[in-house]
């Protein structure tokens, strides 16, 4: 069966192009012309990902994205926000409210159609163990779940690859152009402020063990080993 891409734009220029180039890629598109009716659609159909443009009729894309994530049938369905506001707050807020990523327009059909992919991945292909324990956090590389202290901690697609590179590198030090890269993104060094949102919005989610997630400077980030760590 075909993934489901739900694309919202209210340009019916750009969802043609969106459609020639996704179907092109083996995938099954769904359009949305506004807020409400993307809202409508993603409840009814599930779709694997979501394409959100931030300037749209009815209902910012912002306000979708605030309530897809509040909705427990939609929370875990990851979006792209897919937008001509490039200017870094309307990142920030993007990532703040769970978007995965952020794509500027005018935008390559091809480096869309691959950061879509590289989202769909997750976490990549799972290692030998379906759930990787460090300390108090498990991580469920099959169902892409992460527990803190058995509890459920809800992370977007891009926080759970960089959460999982992070516990993967076992103490090691990774820097942000290559965390950037674990979540599909090309940006270079201009995203660094996009990796530093995700990891203090992880460090949120991880509560009182956010310690455990520690900055190098000019560098980087590194998990910090535990004696449960495997």
């Amino acid at each position: 069966m075909k993934q489901k891409i739900l694309a919202v734009d209210d340009e019916i220029d750009i969802l043609n192009l969106l459609k020639h180039n996704l179907v092109n890629a083996g995938f099954a598109f769904i359009p949305a012309e506004d807020g409400p009716e993307a809202l409508e659609l993603a409840k009814r159909s599930l779709p694997e990902i979501i394409l959100l443009d931030l300037m749209l009729p009815n209902m910012e894309g912002n306000e979708v994205l605030r309530r897809l994530k509040a909705d427990p049938d939609t929370r875990r369905i990851p979006v792209i926000m897919l937008t001509a506001r490039g200017e870094e707050i309307d990142r920030v807020i993007g990532l703040e409210l769970g978007a995965d990523d952020y794509i500027v327009k005018p935008f390559s059909p091809r480096e869309l159609v691959l950061r879509i992919k590289a989202v769909l991945r997750k976490g990549g292909p799972a290692e030998d163990s379906k759930v990787i324990k460090a300390g108090p956090v498990s991580i469920d590389t099959e169902r892409f779940q992460v527990f803190v202290d058995g509890k459920e901690a809800e992370l977007t697609a891009a926080e759970f690859r960089i959460l999982l590179a992070l516990v993967r590198s076992k103490g090691r030090p990774l820097a942000r152009e290559t965390l950037l890269l674990r979540i599909g993104s090309e940006e270079g060094a201009s995203g660094a402020r996009t990796i530093d949102t995700h990891v203090r919005r992880i460090r949120e989610k991880l509560g009182r063990y956010e310690q455990l997630i520690e900055t190098i400077r000019g560098y980087g980030y590194r998990f910090r080993e535990t004696e449960e760590s495997t």
